[in-house]
Formats: structure tokens, C-alpha cells, sequence
């Protein structure tokens, strides 16, 4: 049986999917569209990254707290803020007529999202119960947000290009129309529990946010400042002693923003270390393929976004793939083999030659690394979620997430960097290939490396019980009892 009799499945899959697809689609819909935004607002040079920092920045710091806050304050709650959020500051970004009001809506699009995404998966979680509808849920959840960030390079594209780069900033309007008036006629109201005193953490959620959020800060800005930057190591250094303090302060406290008896668990642990090395060789394909395509190949924007629709098939059918196999299997079943794959993949993507085309350099490798990352990204989203209470699903929805925009921000900052140091000063189509061959490369190492995490943190068999809790009241942890 579902969680609450009132609740409608199907509507609330729908709208949590529809959710996490405008989330995936804005973090790759606006880099198509830079070149024309910065010659439309008149932005400076150093300045114009802000435009994808400001939202990986208040996005990636905020998730741990927007995933505590929806077990706090109710998952429909939430969802329903952090859209309406997400929304306006599409809006403003659409209508943006100088630099700092965009960058100032793409902040404010992180933090809606911060607040939406974890809030998406938690109503998941909640509503289906652990077992094959828990796992085909996420399986269709996992290939819509799989296919928001690949048709995210097509549609920045095609908008830029036919229509102007204010609609990829407006296109999210009514996509989360869609999303809300799903989630307000399916999801029921959140309940007023007496049972539920607890407070926000608000030491945990302050060092959490600042620790995280310089984190990414001093990863993102590595691109302009490099990593041998004394900024940078400050960043990083200060990012350390507030991320300790984090974990020192969550050992103390009784309510906790993250309670740290969840990383006991081998399904959390190793879904999450899963979850950032899958995002790191995933950001890293789309970041190198798409140079390839343009700086290389001399392929327009529209035609690049055009020629990542195999990989969104490919991701589509790789997670269809893994519903099937994990459905009454362990999530390892699909995992190490999906990173096989998308390893494989990319090993053939490090072969791109400079005097290459679409058919013989891209579309191969598309396939091959987007059924594999297909085959990874179901599995993972079930295996985080796996024995953990209804009380706690916020909050592990928002770890999750955390770890992706992670793995993703820290995995392209660092391989790029390998990549532009390949390529040194040069800028002809050779040297360009070199350097993305060689970001290509080390990617399937990373997912190499997730095969091997998968292989000995993962456990053989489904979990039977949830994740133990030992200062929680029984009535919690009955809660965590799979359906």
C-alpha cells in the first residue's frame, strides 16, 4: 500500500519529475547561450561566469538545509516554495537588463531549486514504498533528470539561436506551472504533528551552507584563478575548518541538521561516493563533447545542442534498463556494470581526432556512455535512499543532491584544469583536441573508480532493514520500516 490513501502515485511522480527535469534543464540550458548574453548585457569578460557560479553557489550550499527544512516543515510545503522561488527568479532573469540582475536571478534560482529538488525526491521516497515501485519511480525519475541536462544543451541552443537568450530563462515558467498544479492536486497537504518539536539546527545549517558553499566557490572559481591561487587555497582551507566544525557540532547536538548515523550506512555512504564520482565523469562528458563539437568540429550551437539528442535517448534507455534489473536485484546488478560501460564510452570518446566528424567521433561513444551513466543513475538514487525513515527523507534526498552538484562542480574544475594544461597556450583545433581527449580519459578513470566503490562498499543483497537510529524515538524509527 502508498504511503497516505489520499495521495495520487502517478500525479506525484509526475510532478516531482517534471520538478528535477527544469532543475537538470537550468544548469546546462544557460551555457549555450553566454556568448549572447554577454554581448546583449555588455558583460566583462572575468565577470561573466557569475551567470553559472551564482546558481552552482547557492544551489550546492543550500541543498543539505532545503533537504532538513522539508523533514522540518513539510515536503509539499517546500516543493511548492522553492518553485514559486525558482519561478519568479526565472522571471527577473528573463527581464534582466544589467549584469547584477542577472547573476542576482540565477542566485535566487539556486536557492528555489535548493529548496525543490530534495523536496522531489523525498515525495518519491515517501510515497512509494522500498522494492520494484520504489525503484521504477526513481528509474523514470532518474531519466527525466538525466534528459533535462542533455536537452538542455539542445533547447540553449535552438532558443539562442531562433528565439533569443531570454527564453532560456523564461522556458522554465511553464514547465513549473506543470509541476505545481500537479503537486497541489496530487500531494497531500503536509499535517501539523504534535509528535514533531523539533527545531532547524541552526549552528549545523550555518556551517553547512558556508562550508559548502566556499567549497564550490573555491572550485568554480578556479577557472579564472587557477589552482595554485592563494585565493583558492584560502577558499578551500576556510571551506575545511567550517566543514569540521560541521561535523563536530552535528555529534553534539540533538537535533541535528544531518544526522551522521546515516553514514554508517553502506547504502548511504556508498550511494552518495557513487552519486559524486558518476556526476564528476557525467559533467565532464558534456563539458568536453560539446567544445569538441564546436571548438573542434566547427559545429554551430543549434547543431551541437541537436547532436546531444543520442546521448539523452541513450540515458533514457539505460535507465529503463536498470529499473528492469534492479527491480528485485540488488542496485549493484546495474551499477558496476553501467560504469563498465560509460568508462568504456568514454575511452572511446578520448579517441576524438582533430580531422574527426559527428558520425565517426561523437555518435559511437554518445551511445555507448550514455547507456552506461543510464545504468548508474537509477540504481544510485534507490541505493541513497535505501532503509532510511520517513522522518529523514529530506534529508537524505538533500545529501544526495549535495553530492552530485559536488561531484559535479569539483570533478569539471579539476579535469578541466588537466585539460587546459594539456592544451597550454596554444588554441588550434590540435591542441584543443588534445586537451579534451585527455579530460575524456581520465573521466573514464572516475568511472572506473565508481564500478570499484559500487563492488566493495555496496551490499550484495537488499537492504531488509532501515538504517538504525539509535537516539530516535521508537515511533521514528517504525516509520523507516519498508513497506
Amino acid at each position: 500500500m502508498y504511503r497516505n490513501s489520499r495521495e495520487r502515485p502517478g500525479a506525484v511522480l509526475a510532478a516531482a519529475a517534471v520538478a528535477q527535469f527544469v532543475v537538470a534543464l537550468d544548469m546546462s540550458v544557460v551555457n549555450v547561450a553566454l556568448p549572447a548574453i554577454r554581448t546583449a548585457l555588455d558583460f566583462e569578460p572575468l565577470n561573466l561566469s557569475w551567470v553559472v557560479h551564482a546558481y552552482a553557489l547557492t544551489f550546492g550550499g543550500l541543498l543539505l538545509l532545503g533537504g532538513r527544512a522539508c523533514d522540518l516543515y513539510g515536503r509539499r510545503r517546500m516543493f511548492v516554495l522553492g518553485l514559486s522561488v525558482f519561478a519568479l527568479c526565472s522571471l527577473a532573469g528573463g527581464l534582466a537588463h544589467a549584469p547584477w540582475q542577472l547573476i542576482a536571478a540565477r542566485a535566487g534560482q539556486g536557492v528555489g531549486a535548493a529548496a525543490a529538488a530534495p523536496a522531489a525526491l523525498a515525495m518519491l521516497t515517501t510515497t512509494f514504498p522500498e522494492g520494484p515501485r520504489r525503484v521504477r519511480a526513481l528509474g523514470v525519475w532518474s531519466a527525466v533528470n538525466a534528459a533535462g541536462g542533455a536537452l538542455g544543451v539542445l533547447a540553449g541552443g535552438l532558443l539562442t539561436e531562433y528565439a533569443g537568450w531570454r527564453w532560456v530563462m523564461l522556458i522554465n515558467l511553464p514547465i513549473v506551472a506543470v509541476a505545481l498544479a500537479l503537486a497541489l492536486a496530487a500531494v497531500p497537504a503536509d499535517a501539523e504533528r504534535a509528535d514533531r518539536r523539533e527545531r532547524l539546527d541552526v549552528p549545523g545549517a550555518v556551517l553547512a551552507t558556508g562550508g559548502v558553499g566556499l567549497l564550490v566557490l573555491g572550485v568554480v572559481r578556479t577557472d579564472a584563478l587557477g589552482w595554485t591561487s592563494p585565493t583558492t587555497w584560502a577558499t578551500l582551507a576556510a571551506a575545511t575548518v567550517l566543514l569540521a566544525a560541521f561535523v563536530l557540532v552535528e555529534s553534539r547536538t540533538t537535533t541535528p541538521l544531518l544526522r551522521l548515523g546515516l553514514l554508517r550506512s553502506r547504502w548511504v555512504a556508498g550511494a552518495n561516493v557513487l552519486v559524486f564520482l558518476a556526476a564528476a565523469g557525467q559533467f565532464t562528458a558534456f563539458y568536453f563533447v560539446s567544445l569538441y563539437m564546436q571548438q573542434v568540429l566547427g559545429m554551430s550551437a543549434a547543431a551541437t545542442g541537436t547532436a546531444f539528442l543520442p546521448f539523452s535517448l541513450g540515458l533514457i534507455a539505460g535507465t529503463v534498463l536498470a529499473t528492469r534489473l534492479t527491480a528485485t536485484r540488488s542496485p549493484r546488478a546495474s551499477l558496476v556494470p553501467g560504469a563498465l560501460l560509460a568508462a568504456s564510452g568514454l575511452a572511446w570518446f578520448a579517441l576524438i581526432s582533430p580531422d574527426g566528424s559527428f558520425l565517426t567521433d561523437v555518435l559511437g561513444p554518445s551511445l555507448v556512455t550514455s547507456v552506461g551513466a543510464g545504468l548508474v543513475l537509477a540504481p544510485v538514487a534507490a541505493a541513497a535512499t535505501t532503509g532510511i525513515a520517513r522522518r529523514e527523507a529530506g534529508t537524505a534526498s538533500g545529501l544526495m543532491n549535495s553530492s552530485r552538484q559536488l561531484g559535479g562542480s569539483i570533478g569539471l574544475a579539476a579535469l578541466a584544469t588537466v585539460a587546459a594544461h594539456r592544451t597550454g597556450t596554444a588554441s588550434g583545433p590540435a591542441a584543443l583536441n588534445d586537451g579534451y581527449a585527455l579530460g575524456l580519459a581520465l573521466a573514464a578513470a572516475v568511472f572506473v573508480l565508481a564500478a570499484v566503490v559500487a563492488v566493495a562498499v555496496l551490499p550484495g543483497r537488499r537492504a531488509a532493514t532501515p538504517v538504525p537510529q539509535s537516539s530516535a524515538p521508537a515511533q521514528n524509527q517504525m516509520e523507516g520500516t519498508p513497506s
